[in-house]
């Protein structure tokens, strides 16, 4: 099955686009672009050349991917979330070869309106909050919210929180699964 391109969306020359990825109404990839298979792309979405979006994301409505931004497998991107490419933009100062790469890990999620600021790395199974800033990396699982975002808690791969300390040692069970994770210091893994 090849990828579903809806008659709006405008995929320039040269993007690759993964088998049974779907390209939804308005949406604007770029010919450097390389998309993993089953991917959604939400309307509106523009996906720069210097974007690599990993098998099974899911970007939703009004998302700009821009340029050094790498999604790995199985990212959620929520609705009008925002990346940045470059830290300190001016209309007048041209810094394209100033962008910072921003790299985000399997698994995590990205809430709605959200904003990671360029140059960061999100760690696989993170949740980020709807509506925060995040300025710095994130450390896999963590659960981020607030401007700018902090970390309050744990989540597990599933996508619920888990009853562990932000930082110590202690372990918990996630309740839909069944998988047992462990905390040590600020690390969480699973067993």
């Amino acid at each position: 099955m090849s990828a579903q391109i809806h008659p709006s969306a405008i995929v320039d020359e040269g993007a690759q686009i993964g088998e049974g990825s779907r390209v939804w109404h308005f949406v604007h990839v770029c010919s450097g672009a390389k998309i993993g298979k089953n991917v959604s792309m939400g309307q509106g979405v523009f996906v720069g050349n210097k974007v690599t979006i990993g098998d099974n994301c899911k970007i939703q409505n009004n998302v700009s991917v821009y340029d050094n931004v790498h999604l790995e497998e199985g990212v959620f991107c929520g609705p009008s979330m925002v990346f940045t490419n470059v830290y300190n933009p001016r209309s007048l100062i041209e810094r394209k070869d100033e962008y910072r790469d921003t790299l985000v890990k399997k698994g995590a999620t990205l809430g709605a309106n959200c904003t990671l600021v360029c140059g960061v790395t999100i760690g696989s199974y993170a949740f980020v909050g709807a509506g925060a800033v995040v300025n710095k990396n994130v450390p896999g699982y963590a659960l981020m919210v607030g401007v700018p975002a902090k970390q309050v808690g744990w989540m597990s791969e599933y996508g619920e929180q888990l009853d562990l300390p932000v930082t110590g040692e202690s372990e918990c069970v996630c309740p839909h699964t069944g998988t047992r994770y462990v905390l040590e210091g600020n690390v969480v893994t699973k067993k």
